[in-house]
């Protein structure tokens, strides 16, 4: 039995362990009082570690696009600011997710910022799902780079979905 102080009225509670043998375990309850101490009971359940447990890149089929900061791209959104509030700068390389990837969640794109890790800085309105847009200074750049459907690496960091 664990003893939990719940704050809210319904809560579920959870924690992943990594026992020895390198297998996580996922603990798991909901709580039900509110402003209380109980006691609750723990389902137990083990499951293989996921990168979301030990950190790990994960791969994702994605459609990439591109823009830049130009009324062209951007519309009525094209002030030089991003919309987690990031100030574009020379030499600034991020890109545009949906709200599934939080921003500063870390991604490789092959092809984009030679192969470095690039955060999620911005939003999109036809970016949704597993596409993502690419930043480039440059109208001309983001021309350039078209269309592809790419393999890239997301790393959980902040991520939360």
């Amino acid at each position: 039995m664990l003893l939990v102080r719940t704050c809210v009225l319904s809560c579920v509670i959870s924690a992943v362990y990594t026992r020895a043998d390198g297998r996580a375990t996922s603990l798991s309850a909901t709580a039900t009082e509110a402003d209380a101490v109980s006691q609750v009971g723990l389902n137990e359940s083990e499951i293989e570690a996921g990168p979301e447990q030990t950190g790990e890149w994960r791969t994702v089929r994605m459609r990439v696009t591109a823009y830049c900061p130009c009324e062209k791209c951007c519309g009525e959104y094209s002030d030089g600011i991003t919309a987690c509030g990031h100030k574009i700068r020379p030499g600034d390389a991020f890109v545009a997710a949906d709200k599934q990837y939080s921003f500063g969640t870390e991604m490789l794109i092959p092809g984009y910022k030679n192969g470095q890790p690039v955060k999620v800085l911005d939003r999109g309105g036809a970016i949704r799902g597993d596409r993502l847009d690419v930043f480039f200074h440059s109208h001309e750049e983001a021309l350039k780079w078209g269309v592809k459907h790419l393999d890239v690496k997301v790393h959980p960091g902040l991520q939360t979905r």
